[in-house]
This record gives structure tokens, C-alpha cells and sequence, in this order.
């Protein structure tokens, strides 16, 4: 059975995770995967937030640790808004991307239970196919009892077999699942484990430790101001409607309002095609023998802004923020074209380079997006 809609997800394109593999050799070498976090208590009381850390991986995604099982086998995923379903890697997997990540043994489990349900999900960089299975899901002082979760048998191609994660963990509408499942947002909420229907997220910027997401409540001291409201304007994806992109007063992008996505699990800002070209153009981007495009690194230094309109509120991204310092010196434009990965061609993805500067709120209960400068 086939996923009812295609999960957005795009942490990045095959030729960067391949640029970037050595250095992340490198980097998991000098840290360990078990790692001992050192951030916040997973859970505060006082204001009724579970907390569960992420791991900044070079920018590149942002990692955090969940168990699933009786006794717990642990998992690193991506707390992914652009999709909707949980799944990790099973022992029964052949693909070799398996081999490199940990895996889920229901033998193991004696709260494991299997629906016989074959799955395939299909991402903006990779699928995986597989069965569905239930199960007692934990993270960030939550226990998720009979959770639906997918397990894989199979991970064609590259992507997955250089991932710093070992599945996803999906936080967007419940009319992007497999249907019939539940999501894990949606089931802590049926079952009472959090006092208020909504998420939220902190992305650290180049710092490995820091970032979190937050569950049934918001934490004030990870931003400052006032949070900025937006209704969402179709409850499938975290999508929003967005007036304008603009640089020096001109606007370059999305003229007369446009569609946007908010989401956790892409890393770059991703439009359509012949826009996000011209914005290349712009901002003195050319494209390198690997299909990716390369900027002088002091332009980080001169380039306005960027200002993404949204419900009238201007959120500027700094040329310090789109462009990004890579291996041995080398920068690269932090835009990127969606190709076929977008539902609507004039839609934009808000990833990681967007939600770095701004800390973000998903509120299912009012059906809304927060929005505010991150500290």
C-alpha cells in the first residue's frame, strides 16, 4: 500500500550527501553514536514541556534519539514536518544501507506487534519499503504505547546508506500518513501525555548540541519578541501562505503571494526551478561540474538579505545564513530547485536555513504556525 501522499523530506540531494560523506566519516569517528547529550531535562514540570534533543549534524540535519520496544532498541531519526509517518530499519532488511544503522529485532519485543501490512514511502531523496507494525514508542520522557510504525526491508540506492539517522519520525497532518495509522503526534495527544496540542522547534546554527524540539508547550527563552501567527492554509503539510520574497526592496521571488512549506526535514530553501535560478544569478551562484551551485565565500559578507513576507511580517535571511561554508573552504548557495518534489509548482520549502533563525511553533489545535527570532 502506498503512502496517500509523498512526504517532502528532502535532508539533501545525493551529490551533496556524497560531497559532504568523508567529512562525516570524520566528524561520527571523533563522535561516538551513542553520545551522551548534554542539554536540557527532557522533561520541565514546571511549564509541562517534553523536551527531546537533536544532534546538528554539520547543518545538514538534525538528529535525535527514540526507542521503540520492550526492553527499548534505540533509534536516531529526523523530527520531520514534511511527513507523517514513523518508520526504522529492521533486522529482515537486505539493502546494504541497513548494515550501517541500527536496526529493530521484534523477537526482542514483548510489546511488538505486526499487521501482516506491506508499505512503501517515498521521499524527496530515497524510499523504503516494507510491513507495518505496532509497538511502545519513547522519547523525551513520552511513552507512546501501540504505536503504528513502519519497518523496512528494503532501502535502495545511496542516500540512506550515508544518512547520520537510522529512520523518520514524521510531525506533519495525519492526511499525509498511511492510511489508517495513526501518527505519533496525533496518538500522545489521544492519549493524554501531553496537556497541549502542539510542537515545537529550535535549530541550533553550526553548534552540534542545543537544538530541541518540544512537545506540549512552548518555552519562551528560546526566543525573543512576540510570536507571529499564520493560519495554516492546507492541513495536509505545515503549509502556509507567503506574500512575497524580496531582496533591497525588490521583490524576486513568489510576486503576488505564493505557497510555502515548513519543514524540519530539509535542509536547503527550495523553490521552483526557474525562480530559484534566477536568484542564483542574483546572488553570484554558479553551477559546478557536480550540479551544485558555488558562491565566493566573502559574498557571505556583502549580500543584503533576503526577506521572506508572510502574513505581512518580513523575516529576513542574512547572505550569512543562504550561503554555506562547505569542505575545504568551498561555499554554496543555500537555494535550491524542487524539481519534481513539490506538489504545486509555485510552492516554496522553508528548510533548515529558514528555521535556523527563526524558532518555530506548530499549533494543531488552532491549526497555525508560530513564528519568532530565534535566540
Amino acid at each position: 500500500m502506498l503512502a496517500s501522499r509523498i512526504p517532502l523530506t528532502r535532508v539533501k540531494s545525493m551529490r551533496e550527501n556524497l560531497r559532504e560523506k568523508d567529512r562525516l566519516k570524520d566528524f561520527l569517528e571523533n563522535h561516538p553514536y551513542n553520545l551522551a547529550y548534554k542539554f536540557v531535562d527532557s522533561v520541565n514540570l514546571d511549564l509541562g514541556i517534553y523536551f527531546e534533543p537533536m544532534r546538528n549534524y554539520l547543518d545538514l540535519a538534525y538528529v535525535g534519539t527514540i526507542s521503540i520496544g520492550t526492553p527499548p532498541q534505540e533509534f536516531k531519526v529526523i523530527f520531520d514536518t514534511g511527513s507523517s509517518d514513523l518508520w526504522v530499519p529492521s533486522v529482515y532488511c537486505s539493502s546494504p544501507a541497513c548494515a550501517n544503522h541500527n536496526v529493530f529485532n521484534p523477537l526482542r519485543s514483548s510489546t511488538f506487534r505486526i499487521s501482516g501490512r506491506p508499505i512503501h514511502l517515498q521521499y524527496g531523496s530515497g524510499t523504503m519499503s516494507g510491513f507495518l507494525a505496532y509497538d511502545t514508542v519513547r522519547f523525551g520522557g513520552l511513552v507512546d504505547v501501540a504505536q503504528a510504525f513502519g519497518l523496512s526491508l528494503r532501502e535502495p540506492g545511496k542516500f540512506m546508506e550515508y544518512a547520520v539517522f537510522d529512520g523518520i519520525l514524521g510531525l506533519a497532518y495525519p492526511s499525509l500518513s498511511l492510511r489508517g495509522t495513526v501518527p505519533v503526534f496525533d496518538n500522545l495527544w489521544k492519549q493524554g501525555l501531553i496537556s497541549q496540542e502542539l510542537f515545537a522547534f529550535y535549530l541550533s546554527k553550526k553548534d552540534e548540541e542545543g537544538s530541541v524540539v518540544m512537545f506540549g508547550g512552548v518555552d519562551h527563552s528560546y526566543y525573543s519578541g512576540d510570536l507571529n501567527w499564520v493560519p495554516v492554509s492546507k492541513r495536509l503539510y505545515w503549509q502556509l501562505s507567503m506574500d512575497s520574497i524580496s531582496m533591497n526592496g525588490e521583490v524576486i521571488a513568489c510576486d503576488g503571494g505564493c505557497q510555502a512549506i515548513i519543514d524540519t526535514g530539509t535542509s536547503l530553501l527550495i523553490g521552483p526551478s526557474h525562480v530559484v535560478f534566477n536568484i542564483q544569478m542574483i546572488i553570484g551562484a554558479n553551477r559546478s561540474y557536480s550540479g551544485e551551485y558555488v558562491v565566493d565565500c566573502d559574498a557571505a559578507n556583502t549580500l543584503p538579505d533576503i526577506v521572506f513576507t508572510i502574513n505581512g511580517i518580513d523575516y529576513p535571511v542574512p547572505a550569512s545564513a543562504y550561503i554555506q561554508e562547505g569542505p575545504q573552504g568551498t561555499c554554496y548557495s543555500g537555494f535550491d530547485e524542487s524539481g519534481d518534489s513539490l506538489l504545486v509548482s509555485d510552492s516554496w520549502i522553508l528548510g533548515d536555513v529558514f528555521l535556523r533563525l527563526y524558532f518555530t511553533v506548530f499549533d494543531r489545535e488552532n491549526n497555525r504556525i508560530g513564528l519568532a527570532l530565534a535566540v
